[in-house]
């Protein structure tokens, strides 16, 4: 399985901006699928973008739509995202995991046998 450590979060305030990484640390990365979750507290864990495994296609949730840019890079096996116009309602720990396409549409559940949830990263954005 691979290693995930994710990294780049912060306090912020509202309208500023962050950009987040995340270090897959395995072979097999180039070959998902990948995506970007959150989980505030008290709520679910969801999915707020993903990327195809050649990178030529986008998923942003409609919270982060036009707000977020997920990328990759598949030779340094690293996945990031750059978060603008930061608002208090994303104040989330952020994840990042292989993406599942179930139905058409990507999961909040993550592709298994890809690897454990990391620690995360903790974005704060106050207002």
């Amino acid at each position: 399985q691979v290693q995930l450590v994710e990294s780049g979060g912060g306090l912020v305030q509202a309208g500023g901006s962050l950009r987040l990484s995340c270090a897959a640390l395995g072979r097999v990365f180039r070959t998902y699928h990948m995506g970007w979750y959150r989980q505030a507290p008290g709520k679910e864990r969801e999915i707020v973008a993903a990327i195809t495994w050649s990178g030529s296609s986008t998923y942003y949730a409609d919270s982060v739509k036009g707000r977020f840019t997920i990328s990759r890079d598949n030779d340094k096996s690293m996945l990031y995202l750059q978060m603008n116009s930061l608002k208090p309602e994303d104040t989330a720990v952020y994840y990042c995991n292989a993406a599942l396409v179930e139905g058409g549409v990507y999961s909040s559940n993550p592709a298994p046998m890809f690897g454990d949830w990391g620690q995360g990263t903790q974005v704060t954005v106050s207002s």
